[in-house]
This record gives C-alpha cells, structure tokens and sequence, in this order.
C-alpha cells in the first residue's frame, strides 16, 4: 500500500499535472494540500475517471486540502474540532487495507511568515491544537498516517543553509519543538527511516533558480504511528514533477507499507 502528500499550490492550475502523476504512480492514497478552490470547484469527476474517490475541505484563493483513494474514505472530520479556526487546513478519514483500517489525517500547516509576527503567533496556537487533536486520534485510531506540508524543516540536515537561515521561519527553535512534539506522541518521521540522499527537499523557491541549484527545504512529511512503523518498507521524494512546465514548488512525498 502507497500513501502519498502533495502540496499541487493550485488545484485548478496544477489538475493535469496531479492526473499525469497519479496514472504514473496509481498510489493507493493521496493528501493534497492548498488547493486554493472552494468544494463545489473541486474536480471530484476528473479525480473518478482516474480511479478515485475524494473529499475536499476548500477555501476560496487560499489554503484547502482534500484526500483521495482508491477505496471507500471513512469517518471524513474536516477541520481540527480542537482549535477553532477559520482556515481550511485540516481533513482525516479511514482507509481500508489488507491489514487493517488506516487513519489518515492530512495537513497543511500554517506558514507562520516570519518570527515574531501574529502569523507566527498564530502558528504556535495551530500546532499546539494539533497535538491535541492527534494525541486523542492515536487513541481512537492506533492505526495512523499524518501526512502534509508542515512548513517545518525540522533538523539542519533539511535545509540548503541551515547556518544562514538558522531562526527563520521554519527553522525555528519553536517550530522544531512542535515537530518533536509530534514525535514524542508516538509517531515517526517515515523519511528518516531509511538511508537517503544528503541534501534531499521537497520545496525549493521559485525564484534564484532555486530548484535547479538544490536550494530546497524538505518540509513535507509523513508520519506513521508505532502500530505502523514495522510496515514502512519505503518513503521517497519524487522531484520528477518539479521538472514540469509550471510546477508546484512542492515535490510528492512517497510511503509504501508492507
């Protein structure tokens, strides 16, 4: 079984190049985030014909994320019923599998813009109302994937300057705390499992020829629970669509269990 996260920064700009990826990875689950489209725009037809079924959580211009599978979704909960908020960030459902029911919940995190700003403050209370809100999922569902952009590069190894950009945004110590704070309720970083490539990114700027010089970040992860880490048989970053005529600035993040 294959889930994977993409932040496509523009469903409806970016959809052919989501259904070109999906024909040449059929992964059996996909988180997208920021799809800066409301839920009746939300292509569910398109997604279909490909073999899939979706649920969005939209937002007109910013932020959105949606689930797709390939199977039945299950339990869909849109939003974090522990932070209130008026941003479309949040959505989780239950995946059948061979092995038993898994629970996705699929993120996109806040920005945070820069250190010291109320969106940095806001950040902070986000996080903190997400490990609430995971802590009591792990309780319902042992079984469980969290899957998103985090706009968190969460140790040094996952930035192109970690020096210069040390306590800017998503290098902060705060922000890192919170990541670690992700991983002390008993989940993992299912990238760090394995052996990877040094200086690997899931995001690099647009701008300065960022991707072509490898002046990235590896903000986009997926964490699995103790009850699934004994069947994380691979994570990979696929930089292929990166290479595409207007691209996202995100790369899909891969995992396959079993």
């Amino acid at each position: 079984m294959q889930i994977a996260t993409w932040n496509v920064n523009s469903l409806s700009v970016r959809l052919p190049q989501v259904l070109d990826w999906l024909a040449a990875n059929p992964v059996d689950v996909l988180g997208l985030q920021e799809l800066k489209l409301t839920d009746d725009k939300f292509p569910h037809d398109a997604f279909a014909a490909a073999g899939y079924q979706a649920v969005s959580f939209g937002q007109k211009t910013y932020n959105g994320v949606a689930l797709l599978a390939r199977s039945a979704i299950a339990d869909v909960v849109r939003a974090n019923p522990h932070f209130e908020d008026e941003q479309a960030r949040v959505i989780a459902g239950t995946i059948p599998s061979p092995a038993g029911d898994i629970r996705v919940v699929n993120c996109y995190f806040v920005n945070g813009q820069e250190p010291g700003s109320e969106k940095f403050a806001y950040k902070m209370r986000w996080l903190g109302g997400l490990e609430a809100y995971i802590k009591a999922e792990l309780a319902a569902h042992p079984r469980l994937v969290l899957v998103g952009d985090f706009n968190v590069a969460p140790e040094d190894r996952d930035s192109y300057d970690p020096d210069g950009l040390r306590e800017t945004i998503h290098h902060t110590t705060e922000e890192r705390n919170h990541f670690q704070g992700l991983l002390a309720l008993g989940l993992t970083d299912a990238y760090r499992m394995f052996e990877q490539p040094e200086k690997s990114y899931s995001w690099w700027d647009y701008r300065m020829l960022g991707f072509q010089k490898n002046r990235g970040l590896r903000i986009d992860h997926i964490l699995v629970s103790e009850a699934l880490k004994g069947s994380v048989s691979a994570c990979m970053i696929d930089r292929v669509p990166r290479k595409n005529k207007q691209p996202s600035d995100h790369a899909p993040v891969v995992i396959t269990l079993g």
